[in-house]
């Protein structure tokens, strides 16, 4: 499934709100905002993440390995008519994702652990899983969510996003019918992080905005801050 050619550089950045209004005031002389956003310019994500009991995706990324992956479900703006089946790949500073489109019942299922359907799926990515839910054991982990402001640049395939209000709870099955109570993931309620991607060049421009000298290039993991709880 790898293809080299398609990974794409990510960058990360811990940002107070103060950076944040000054970066994003600088972004949009130049950059546009995503068109799948809302009026305001921002969407919701919540994700599902997935682990094995011996925290194998966590574990890789604290301990710094440079060559990881996650698999992930996802939606926005908490519309689950459209739902998607992610995986991640990492090799340091480099990333790949492919995914795959479910409908609510199959989310349900696999949710439920009822995954047999996912043995002879049509997409491959389900398929592959399957396969790692049965031989590494892995199952739904942590609920992820956060809202995303996000702006494009055409040149370089550039994609700066800013992420806010990171909260998480830990999983439990039935949270879809009965609701669920999350807590804030990070040390502050107002702590933000600025994602930068492209492909294969970072052009100068972008570089010359996005530069302050308090903000510093970490290797941030939202699936790593929310799993501090569980």
């Amino acid at each position: 499934m790898e293809d080299i050619k398609r990974y794409r550089h990510e960058l990360k950045y811990s940002v107070s709100y103060t950076d944040y209004l000054a970066v994003r005031k600088r972004l949009r002389r130049i950059m546009k905002p995503d068109p799948h956003a809302g009026e305001d310019g921002r969407y919701s994500i919540r994700s599902i993440y997935f682990d094995n009991a011996d925290d194998k995706a966590l574990r890789e990324k604290v301990d710094g390995v440079a060559k990881r992956e996650k698999f992930r479900i996802r939606y926005y703006n908490d519309d689950l008519s459209f739902i998607t089946l992610e995986k991640k790949m990492k090799i340091d500073n480099l990333c790949l994702k492919y995914d795959a489109t479910i409908n609510m019942e199959e989310y349900a299922n696999i949710l439920g652990g009822k995954i047999e359907f996912m043995k002879d799926h049509d997409n491959e990515l389900v398929r592959e899983l399957y396969a790692k839910m049965i031989y590494q054991r892995l199952q739904p982990r942590v609920f992820v969510s956060y809202t995303r402001e996000p702006y494009i640049y055409v040149p370089g395939n550039v994609r700066v996003t800013f992420d806010s209000n990171i909260r998480t709870s830990l999983f439990y099955r039935d949270f879809l019918t009965n609701g669920f109570s999350d807590i804030c993931a990070t040390d502050s309620p107002h702590d933000m992080l600025m994602e930068v991607k492209y492909d294969e060049f970072l052009p100068e421009i972008i570089q010359d905005l996005i530069q302050l000298g308090s903000v510093r290039q970490q290797a941030f993991s939202k699936y790593g801050a929310c799993r501090r709880y569980g």
